[in-house]
C-alpha cells in the first residue's frame, strides 16, 4: 500500500479549493457566524497535548457556548468522566478546534483557534444551572471560523430521523468485555440513569 508522504503528493491527487472554500474564512465571529454558532447546542471539541489527540462531545441545554466578544467564545466544562483529557491537552498545547452542530442542519460550523483554562468565580457563575457551577471554563481565542460542507452529513443521512441505534452494545457491555469482566454489566446499566440525573450538571 502507497503512503502518501508529501503535501505535494497529496495535491496531486486532488483539484484545487474553490472561491468560495476559501472566501468564507472569518477571523472572528460575524454576525451570521454569531447566530449559527449560537444556535448550537452541541460542539465537538479537538485537542493535543503530549498524550495525543482528543475528541469530546460538549452539549449544554442552551447555546453551548457564550461570546466574551467577537474574537472569543467561553466553554463551560461540565461534570464528565473526571479523565481530563481535552483539559489536560489544552493546559499542554492551546491548539484548539470546534465543530458546531445543529439538528436538522447538514452544515457544520468549525472553529480553530487557542484555548486556556480559567476557574474564574464570575464567569463560573454565569454558567449556574439547578445551583451547581462548572469547575472551569475554556476560554477559546478565534484563529478562524467558517463552514463546513455539507456532504459529510448528507452521505450519512444524519437527520433521516431513522434509529441506527437498535443492537449497539451498552457502555456497561463494552466496559464488561474491556476489563474482562472485572467491571460494567448490566450493574453498570442499571445505575446509569440515576446516576447521571443527579450528576448532569
Amino acid at each position: 500500500m502507497r503512503k502518501i508522504e508529501s503535501i505535494e503528493a497529496l495535491e496531486a491527487l486532488y483539484g484545487s479549493p474553490g472561491a468560495a472554500a476559501l472566501r468564507k474564512v472569518a477571523d472572528r465571529l460575524t454576525p451570521l457566524y454569531r447566530k449559527w454558532i449560537m444556535t448550537s447546542k452541541l460542539c465537538i471539541l479537538s485537542t493535543v497535548g503530549r498524550e495525543g489527540t482528543d475528541g469530546s462531545p460538549r452539549g449544554d441545554a442552551g447555546p453551548v457556548v457564550v461570546e466574551l466578544d467577537p474574537k472569543t467564545l467561553a466553554l463551560p466544562d461540565w461534570r464528565g468522566n473526571q479523565r481530563l483529557d481535552s483539559l489536560r491537552n489544552i493546559v499542554e498545547d492551546g491548539r484548539v478546534s470546534c465543530l458546531f452542530i445543529v439538528p436538522g442542519s447538514n452544515n457544520v460550523v468549525r472553529v480553530n483557534g487557542t484555548a486556556w483554562l480559567t476557574d474564574d468565580a464570575a464567569l463560573r457563575a454565569r454558567f449556574e444551572t439547578k445551583g451547581r457551577q462548572p469547575a472551569t471554563v475554556i476560554i477559546i481565542e478565534i484563529s478562524e471560523v467558517y463552514t463546513q460542507c455539507a456532504r459529510a452529513l448528507m452521505r450519512a443521512q444524519t437527520w433521516s430521523g431513522e434509529d441506527q441505534s437498535q443492537g449497539l452494545p451498552t457502555v456497561g457491555q463494552i466496559l464488561a468485555e474491556v476489563s474482562e469482566g472485572a467491571e460494567g454489566g448490566s450493574e453498570y446499566d442499571a445505575a446509569w440513569g440515576a446516576r447521571a440525573a443527579d450528576t448532569m450538571w
